[in-house]
């Protein structure tokens, strides 16, 4: 089981940017892909970003539109999310998770572990 914990989140306003960040044990990022997902309330949880651990990234571009970077520091075993012009319609729990490798990176069922989400509201 790997232990994810996410950080970050909190209330900001329409065109803020967040960072938000996963603190992994050691070594996982070079074992596992990591993803972020989010889930607002009554709806169901939705892919918005992944990174495998060779490198290469995944956006949920339809959601994203070009504003959300995923990057992640393997020396500090640290993913993050950084955030940028930020809408309403982005407030939702925000959640880290990680797969093993070559699973599909954008679906949830991939991800055997999971923090326990950080909450990000966006205010107009």
């Amino acid at each position: 089981q790997v232990q994810l914990v996410e950080s970050g989140g909190g209330l900001v306003q329409a065109g803020d940017s967040l960072r938000l960040s996963c603190a992994a044990p050691r070594r996982t990022l070079g074992w596992y892909n990591m993803g972020w997902f989010r889930q607002a309330p009554g709806k169901e949880r939705e892919f918005v970003a992944a990174i495998s651990r060779s490198g290469p990234r995944t956006y949920n571009e339809a959601a994203v539109q070009g504003r959300f970077t995923i990057s992640s520091d393997i020396a500090k075993d640290l993913v993050y999310l950084q955030m940028n012009n930020l809408r309403p319609e982005d407030t939702a729990v925000y959640y880290c998770a990680a797969a093993p490798p070559g699973s599909p990176s954008r679906v949830a069922g991939s991800y055997a572990n999971w923090g326990q989400g950080t909450q990000v509201t966006v205010s107009s």
